[in-house]
């Protein structure tokens, strides 16, 4: 259903529960009469409304902020470039494993606010939340102060929002920014020496750290990474290792991140369409055999350097397959190496297959952003996991 429909509906009934809604105003004009913007992640500080009441002096918060503020639960937030929504997840695992009571938000799916009320909430005083939080988010927070804060690593990523990467780094860093002396601070040991805000008690993990055979079911070296770091702040909070081993023994990860969903005629069919960046197409790439894999990339590149992707291309891919709105700003980065420009999805599924051999991996991991074609990464995955079954 399109939004011309959606929207007026939704008013209707909100309307009828006694909410007054407005459609079409850009909102400038009702600053006069309001004491705060509760903003969506998705819209930009730049936007009319917002860069007009930030002028104003009004209170412009995000939705993060407002949720955090209302519920009064543990809390412990993850960031980070990469791997937020499989440490997320993780996390919350660990804490079931342990029978203790827990509810992952945030990005990874349920909105912080909704479980201040029913039918979400309201939540139980025991109850940690385990939120997944973005720079988008965290640009927007005033006083937000997690009980654990856990920052992943560190790339470029969303410069066509920040435009700068000091700008995006420093949106992340306000995870920390608000936390006082008993809270933590967990981030891994290579950004150490990263001057963080606060004032939390630091907690480094060793992303590198060796496991023996068995005691992760995740594949690849970025999982190993988002595993520690959930081990690291659910020790630290209290949460057995018993816990900790046996949700990491069981744990497959999550949907749309290097996930395994089809194996035909000797060839694995790998979906990762949560791979909005390069830096999760790259640690995706080093998951498979040196030459074995069929990339396919593309979307929107949202202003990334798409040459940084050349060297691990070259190394692991066996052929590319370019998809989306910046194909060809993709193509000339890859300069020399074997690329088909497919334009859609459904091609290069069909180019991939009949070029892979047994033993091969066919891998979605677009490096981009799924709206020029797609409603989100998710509806990106689903496709293509259509496609590999013949359902589409």
């Amino acid at each position: 259903m399109g939004l011309d429909r959606v929207l007026p509906a939704a008013a209707g009934e909100l309307s009828e529960a006694g909410v007054d809604v407005l459609i079409d105003p850009s909102g400038v004009e009702l600053l006069d009469v309001i004491g705060c913007v509760v903003k969506s992640p998705g819209v930009p500080r730049e936007a009319p409304v917002i860069a007009a009441a930030l002028e104003r002096g009004i209170v412009v918060m995000g939705e993060l902020e407002l949720g955090w503020r209302m519920l009064p639960n543990r809390m412990v937030a993850v960031t980070g470039t990469n791997g937020k929504t499989t440490t997320v997840e993780l996390i919350g695992e660990i804490y079931r494993a342990a029978g203790l009571p827990v509810v992952v938000a945030g990005n990874v799916g349920r909105a912080l606010s909704s479980f201040a009320a029913p039918p979400a909430g309201p939540l139980t005083a025991d109850t940690t939340i385990v939120c997944e939080v973005s720079s988008f988010q965290l640009e927007d927070t005033l006083e937000f102060a997690p009980d654990a804060a856990v920052l992943l690593n560190l790339e470029p990523d969303h410069l066509n929002r920040h435009h700068t990467f000091e700008r995006y780094r420093d949106a992340k860093l306000r995870i920390f920014e608000h936390q006082t002396s008993d809270q933590i601070a967990v981030l891994p040991a290579s950004l150490a020496q990263l001057e963080i805000p606060g004032h939390a008690t630091r907690i480094p993990y060793d992303e590198h750290a060796q496991l023996a055979k068995g005691e992760l079911r995740m594949r690849g070296a970025h999982n190993l990474a988002n595993a520690m770091a959930a081990r690291a702040v659910t020790v630290a909070l209290g949460v057995s290792g018993d816990a900790v081993r046996a949700a990491m023994k069981s744990f497959p990860g999550v949907v749309h991140r290097i996930e395994e969903i089809a194996t035909q005629d000797g060839v694995l069919y790998v979906n990762d369409s949560k791979a909005t960046n390069i830096a999760s197409t790259l640690v995706a790439l080093a998951s498979f055999a040196p030459g074995s894999v069929h990339l396919i990339l593309g979307g929107q590149g949202k202003g990334q350097d798409f040459s940084l992707l050349r060297e691990a291309v070259a190394g692991q891919a066996n052929h590319v397959y370019l998809i989306g709105e910046d194909a060809a700003q993709i193509a000339a980065g890859l300069t020399g190496l074997p690329y088909t420009l497919c334009e859609t999805l459904d091609r290069a599924v069909q180019a991939a297959r009949t070029n892979a051999s047994p033993g091969d991996v066919i891998l979605l991991s677009p490096a981009c952003a799924s709206f020029d074609q797609f409603a989100d990464f998710e509806d990106r995955g689903n496709v293509f996991r259509k496609l590999v079954s013949g359902e589409a």
